[in-house]
């Protein structure tokens, strides 16, 4: 009879060991549970500040390319008054 009280106190203990490694497992799964939650929330969150400049940036780069194009036409302009002014100034002088 001893021999099979030890066995049972041991498969006992056996049992109860094994059910604290399973409490310790579930709890480690639920906080990853939340980790992993907490995680896609930023994700999710992270994206939508990606969308947002792209958006952003999208702008800025249009606004620098049409204000690129104002300072080359303002360029132009200024070229063909200065060529047109020494033009006439060469016109000018060979008539006079």
């Amino acid at each position: 009879m001893e021999n099979g009280n030890s066995r049972l106190k041991k498969t006992q203990e056996d049992v109860e060991e094994v059910k604290v490694i399973m409490l310790d497992n579930l709890n480690k799964a639920d906080e990853r549970h939340v980790k992993l939650g907490d995680l896609e929330y930023r994700a999710d969150e992270l994206l939508e500040k990606s969308k947002g400049f792209e958006k952003k940036t999208n702008k800025v780069k249009q606004q620098k390319m049409w204000e690129n194009k104002k300072v080359k036409v303002i360029i132009a302009v200024v070229a063909a008054t200065v060529a047109l002014v020494i033009i006439a100034v060469v016109i000018y002088s060979s008539v006079g």
